[in-house]
């Protein structure tokens, strides 16, 4: 049977079914929602229940007229562009390396450590960018109503809580690349390089799938923020061109 790239839409759970689309027809998809709602039980310690719970059940303050927010301060469209500034920056990283990996003098010939590498540093990045965006969204919707401070306290709790499983799930991502990189390699022996850019095509598009995996939380923060009556801001897929 001969070895194809993988051509999804970004939707549903992208991630895990490009992943299984690389891997080849014998992989087997298991829904994203049950596979987080199993594990979810297994991943929250008794110290992280009690943390959670107190975040749930910490006391609101009575509301006051000098408390409550401006309505004529609303932060929502500002967090909005924020939140898209973040998207488009990290975009553009994985556009640019995702298309220069394996192309330079010294990562020719030298199988999938460039990609490799590469992939990680966009981990790092999006890691990085998408932990400050989180911090900066939770301090806004905190600091909007009682209601959602308290929401912003859940979302820390669960960041301290599910972060290092997040991390380990995702560090398994780059060897299920190499994978598909050898079977590419394999099967068009070691004259033929045409497969590589269709790979750094899957390699992107793997990289634009983990990019919107990770703004969940961040997401969801903006959408406490939404006034009642705003239209929900449309999601564009990340592309490769420059905006």
């Amino acid at each position: 049977m001969a070895l194809t790239t993988v051509r999804t839409g970004l939707t549903g759970a992208a991630l895990v079914r490009l992943l299984a689309g690389l891997a080849g027809p014998r992989a087997q998809v298991r829904d994203s929602r049950d596979a987080f709602a199993d594990r979810l039980s297994h991943w929250l310690g008794w110290t992280d229940a009690i943390s959670l719970s107190a975040a749930l059940e910490r006391p609101l303050p009575a509301p006051s007229a000098a408390g409550a927010p401006s309505t004529t301060d609303d932060p929502w469209l500002q967090e909005q562009a924020e939140v898209e500034r973040v998207r488009a920056v990290l975009a553009h990283g994985h556009a640019k390396e995702a298309a220069a990996a394996g192309r330079s003098t010294f990562e020719q010939g030298i199988g999938f450590s460039p990609y490799r590498q590469r992939y990680l540093a966009r981990q790092q990045a999006m890691e990085m960018a998408i932990g400050l965006l989180r911090e900066r969204l939770r301090a806004v919707v905190a600091a909007r109503s009682p209601e959602l401070a308290r929401l912003a306290a859940v979302d820390a709790v669960m960041a301290q809580t599910l972060g290092p499983h997040e991390d380990r799930l995702m560090a398994g991502v780059p060897p299920m690349l190499e994978k598909h990189f050898r079977r590419l390699a394999e099967a068009h022996g070691p004259e033929d390089e045409s497969w590589l850019e269709p790979f750094r095509q899957d390699l992107h598009t793997v990289l634009l799938a983990e990019l919107e995996l990770r703004m969940q939380p961040a997401l969801a923060l903006l959408e406490a923020l939404r006034p009642p009556g705003a239209a929900a801001p449309t999601v564009a897929t990340p592309g490769n061109k420059d905006e």
